[in-house]
């Protein structure tokens, strides 16, 4: 019975999302299909248009608009969820994230667990182990001539990083990208019953990851993100929050670096003059690189605040409970604070701080390590390869909030890949 109300409620919400998006063209359904998975900027635009706060039938209300999304984002009248205010929500919602769904005082308490894993000095000690990384994986993919960006590149660099940050031994890349991949799918709601089972499936395989390191860690504490989170249990952690703070702590520490990398190099071969000034100038132009990705094409494309009470924003009233969903996408496009806010520009003169990491008080634990990594991955992928051109066709993740390539063929000199070739 239970099974038949979940497979009930999971397909009359994707029901509503084709009629919604397909025959009434509501701006966020429309996000949950094709057209907004390839190319969310033009339904952005279209948001914003609208106005600064726009209705909608999947989120309450919608902004592309950055002066709302970040103060939204900053605004502590507005939590994460509103499981506890309207029930459970769409299939899917009952996935725990740790403290990305948590309001203080559990969020502070659990972010102030996780955070000396990503402060400065820990940061900087990963410089010499990414560029060694970097550099393997080059010369790996320069000995086979075509390579895949994503597969061969962009996550098994921070699969290792985050792998090696937490202390789990032997980590298997290619399983930890797939498992990566259906979370981050999952975050758009489930979409079937296979769906579900590869989500449970994905779920299960890394808690057993973590389960076995637990019980290492436990006999063996190592110099590591786990043993330290382990140390802190009955006190600032307790049992149940374990494993989904480091699942959470995993997927995020590589899904938002492996389309960064990926939306970075698809970005930069689309704008052939951005990838030749960065060729020309890769110390000082691979920093810019990442910013203008981050700006320009971001891993994460929106997130959702709930009113814990009525809220007027931008003139509009936001009742307790109902969701505003910002699109940061949209956000970093807005073209009152980003002058030619389409154009990918890598000497670009930042406006204001793009929202790509989120604003206020769950503004990104890693997003010191995701610059790090993908600064290094840009600048010695444009020093060694500077003759790196497309090898076939992208392809993207089907999701909508994570947004980037699922495979990206390059080749490292070769002519130029085109539909006909």
């Amino acid at each position: 019975m239970q099974a038949l109300r979940f497979a009930a409620a999971l397909y009359r919400r994707q029901l509503a999302i084709h009629y919604w998006g397909r025959v009434r063209r509501d701006p966020l359904c429309r996000l949950h299909l094709a057209e907004g998975r390839e190319n969310p900027y033009a339904v952005y635009d279209e948001v914003r248009a609208i106005g600064p706060v726009a209705p909608t039938r999947l989120g309450n209300y919608t902004s592309a608009t950055r002066t709302v999304c970040n103060s939204v984002l900053r605004d502590r009248r507005f939590g994460p969820r509103a499981v506890e205010m309207n029930g459970p929500g769409a299939p899917g919602d009952e996935i725990d994230m740790s403290m990305l769904d948590k309001d203080p005082p559990d969020h502070t308490r659990l972010r102030r667990l996780a955070q000396p894993a990503f402060s400065p000095k820990q940061i900087a000690g990963y410089r010499p182990r990414v560029e060694r990384l970097v550099g393997d994986l080059l010369d790996a993919a320069a000995a086979r001539g075509t390579f895949d960006i994503v597969h061969d590149f962009a996550a098994p660099l921070p699969i290792a990083v985050i792998s090696d940050l937490l202390g789990i031994p032997d980590a298997d890349a290619d399983a930890f990208a797939e498992h990566g991949a259906v979370v981050g799918s999952a975050l758009d709601g489930v979409r079937s019953l296979r769906h579900a089972a590869a989500l449970q499936s994905a779920s299960n395989a890394m808690d057993e990851v973590f389960v076995r390191l637990f019980a290492l860690r436990r006999r063996e504490p190592a110099d590591d993100a786990v043993s330290r989170i382990l140390a802190a249990e009955g006190d600032q952690i307790q049992s149940h929050e374990l494993l989904p703070l480091c699942r959470l702590l995993l997927v995020a520490g590589f899904e938002t670096t492996v389309n960064l990398i990926g939306n970075a190099v698809n970005a930069l071969l689309d704008h052939p003059e951005q990838w030749d000034a960065l060729c020309a100038d890769p110390a000082g132009l691979a920093d810019a690189a990442v910013e203008e990705t981050l700006r320009f094409d971001p891993p994460v494309q929106r997130t959702a605040r709930c009113a814990r009470e009525d809220v007027e924003v931008a003139g509009q009233l936001v009742r307790r409970g109902q969701f505003l969903v910002c699109l940061l996408g949209g956000a970093n496009r807005d073209p009152d604070v980003y002058p030619d806010a389409g154009r990918f520009d890598l000497h670009r003169v930042p406006e204001a701080e793009h929202l790509a990491f989120s604003s206020g008080i769950h503004y990104c634990v890693g997003a010191p390590l995701a610059r790090l990594e993908a600064g290094i991955a840009l600048r010695l992928l444009a020093e060694r390869m500077p003759g790196l051109r497309r090898a076939g066709a992208l392809r993207r993740r089907d999701a909508s909030i994570i947004r980037g390539p699922l495979t990206l063929p390059v080749a490292t000199g070769a002519r130029a890949f085109s539909p006909t070739t």
